[in-house]
């Protein structure tokens, strides 16, 4: 299965629209958007309408940046979009399990979408083996570095991870790894941004 994979758009248009021409260009299967398509919970809506033209199905989760009630409501119309949240979906054979919002809080105020270390352990429980695993968070210690240097990824998904070897992590959130890749065992591990990613993912 061929995926396109991409985060952290920001309201930026002009990048969904090459995201749509990549994914034409290259026979893509599924898309994968891992959150923040939003603005600090602005201009969510044009960015959803634009992506809704790729012609293959789209899995995506809420970024910190847009809440999962936004996100399910701005996708409603369209029914190629999968929004998860502590959810799966299976297209042609394979499992995607998403989780969204920052994990653990960020210190950025009321308008982001932030989950604690221990609600987000619950809601990967029921993930299950062999899925692709979209998170808007890194796995802490991995691709999750700030421009600080400080490590700012989840506890919770690495362990997550450990526990149930996924095929593939896709992630975002932290802008410094954007394009960076890591693994955890045998599971790759990649921090997207919003020029995207292109994967093979065995059947």
């Amino acid at each position: 299965m061929k995926l396109l994979a991409f985060s952290d758009v920001h309201s930026d248009l002009a990048a969904c629209h090459q995201l749509i021409e990549t994914a034409s260009e290259n026979g893509v299967q599924v898309a994968v958007g891992a959150g923040d398509f939003a603005t600090m919970r602005r201009n969510l809506q044009p960015v959803i309408d634009v992506l809704a033209g790729m012609s293959c199905p789209l899995v995506l989760v809420p970024g910190n940046g847009e809440s999962i009630d936004e996100l399910r409501s701005a996708c409603q119309q369209y029914s190629h979009m999968h929004v998860l949240h502590g959810s799966s979906v299976v297209i042609e054979g394979q499992c995607f399990f998403g989780l969204g919002y920052a994990v653990p809080e960020t210190p950025f105020g009321a308008w982001s979408c932030d989950l604690s270390e221990v609600a987000a352990a619950k809601m990967l429980e029921s993930c299950p083996p062999e899925s692709v695993l979209v998170t808007h968070s890194p796995p802490r210690g991995h691709v999750d570095q700030n421009s600080r240097g400080d490590h700012v990824g989840s506890q919770a998904v690495l362990e997550m991870i450990e526990r149930t070897n996924p095929k593939l992590v896709l992630c975002g959130h932290v802008h410094d790894c954007w394009q960076r890749s890591s693994r955890v065992g045998t599971t790759p591990i990649h921090n997207l941004g919003p020029v995207g990613c292109l994967f093979t993912v065995p059947n």
